[in-house]
């Protein structure tokens, strides 16, 4: 639907034969692992054209590109990824409420909606961040109730390589922290959290500042531009936030009271993202909000009470 049903001011993609040449310039070069993506899966879509769908070579034509045809085809298998991680983030420790599977799958169905609505603005990076950051969502899951490290440095080394995919990565740090940050650890001058995060976060430094020097030429810049005024003054922008805020809003009072303590801190862990989304961002792309909204649902339904200690 997203990519065949509507048009949008992304439609250039659909006439493009190869991978744009912005998308290895400005801000889109530091997304090293999509761009190899598109290129590999343009390759391959060429040649499944001119090999083995010679039948039907007139129909792919008239739609797309062998570009826009093999970035549908790369999201698509993320996309399924990412419904078999909150397919299992959400079976993973449920509150009470979500033990009935029906209400489960309803969840479930209403992420992907979430999900899938949002691609109205094709992206050769979207779905593979967003696969990054729930998988990250899972290992931190995994960590906290288990206590094992070995999720913990698989965190770190998932950090790294999603920070190569888009600056998403940094919200893994932002659910890590909101998680295992508690104000009366630091009252009795217990630093641990700390101690924890800063690896998280030396994960995402390196690789992001090591592309913006390897990468740096005249055409490579760290934003693609300033939007502030247009966020706030442009009612498609303003209609953006709108939406992204009352579904925030209902995330947040669906949230039991140790998950609301804990989407609190994951908001404000997250305002670094946030201040970058509005300062270089559109609001009209709501895709921008989608991985805030998916933890806000995930924090709903998992059950913190009984495995971890929250403070009052």
């Amino acid at each position: 639907m997203s990519y065949y049903g509507f048009e949008s001011s992304y439609t250039r993609f659909k006439i493009s034969e190869r991978p744009p040449d912005f998308l290895f310039s400005s801000v889109y070069s530091y997304r090293v692992i999509p761009n190899q993506l598109s290129i590999y899966m343009t390759d391959f879509m060429e040649y499944m054209i001119a090999n083995h769908f010679s039948s039907v070579k007139n129909l792919l034509i008239k739609n797309g590109t062998p570009f826009y045809h093999g970035l549908f085809l790369m999201n698509l298998v993320f996309l399924i990824l990412n419904s078999i991680l909150l397919n299992n983030i959400l079976k993973y420790i449920p509150v009470s409420l979500i033990l009935n599977k029906n209400v489960e799958r309803l969840i479930h169905l209403l992420l992907i909606f979430f999900i899938i609505i949002t691609q109205y603005t094709p992206s050769n990076c979207d779905m593979i961040a967003l696969c990054c950051y729930l998988y990250g969502v899972f290992l931190t899951l995994k960590y906290i109730h288990t206590k094992k490290e070995t999720f913990f440095y698989a965190l770190i080394l998932l950090i790294t390589i999603s920070t190569f995919v888009r600056e998403t990565a940094c919200l893994n740090i932002a659910f890590f922290a909101a998680i295992t940050f508690n104000i009366n650890q630091l009252k009795q001058k217990n630093f641990k959290f700390i101690w924890k995060v800063i690896p998280l976060v030396v994960a995402f430094l390196i690789p992001y500042m090591g592309l913006r020097v390897v990468l740096k030429n005249d055409e490579t810049t760290f934003v693609e531009g300033f939007y502030v005024v247009q966020n706030f003054t442009s009612p498609f922008n303003l209609a953006g936030l709108l939406f992204s805020v009352i579904v925030l809003y209902f995330m947040y009072k669906l949230c039991g009271r140790e998950s609301i303590l804990i989407f609190q801190k994951y908001l404000f862990f997250s305002l670094p993202y946030l201040i970058m989304i509005t300062l270089v961002g559109l609001f009209w792309e709501v895709r921008l909000f989608l991985p805030l909204i998916l933890t806000g649902a995930i924090v709903a339904v998992h059950d913190f009470k009984n495995n971890l200690t929250i403070e009052p």
